[in-house]
């Protein structure tokens, strides 16, 4: 259901890392939340570091929508970097899991679309 790593990086130079890697494949980041910053200016207080990192390959965004209009629920592909009892992980959802939840003729795609996202987070770590 995800794709796991552990890196010794800290959460923002994971960060950084994907930020630098993602051009490779073709996807662009288009926003990255700061969960434990957002927590924390709503009153609630979070310790762990955690970063979500909205990525999108445009292309591919628009061919999964050509199929159908429901895989926008889908998107963007999102890339979580967290602490974990004293370790930094980086995670995604794997669109192989996913995606068939919301069409059943998008298997390839969900198979390239996850290889992509194994790389960016392998090549980050």
């Amino acid at each position: 259901m995800n794709y796991t790593v552990i890196t010794k990086k800290s959460v923002n130079e994971a960060v950084e890392a994907i930020e630098n890697n993602v051009k490779e494949y073709k996807f662009g980041i288009l926003h990255i939340h700061d969960v434990k910053s957002t927590l924390n200016e709503k009153g609630v207080v979070f310790s762990n570091e955690c970063k979500i990192l909205d990525v999108c390959n445009p292309h591919q965004a628009k061919e999964l929508l050509s199929v159908d209009m429901i895989m926008s629920m889908t998107m963007p592909c999102k890339i979580s970097v967290y602490t974990d009892q004293k370790e930094t992980k980086i995670s995604m959802l794997k669109p192989t899991a996913m995606f068939p939840n919301f069409s059943k003729t998008l298997d390839a795609e969900a198979q390239e679309i996850e290889e992509s996202l194994k790389n960016i987070i392998d090549m980050s770590k």
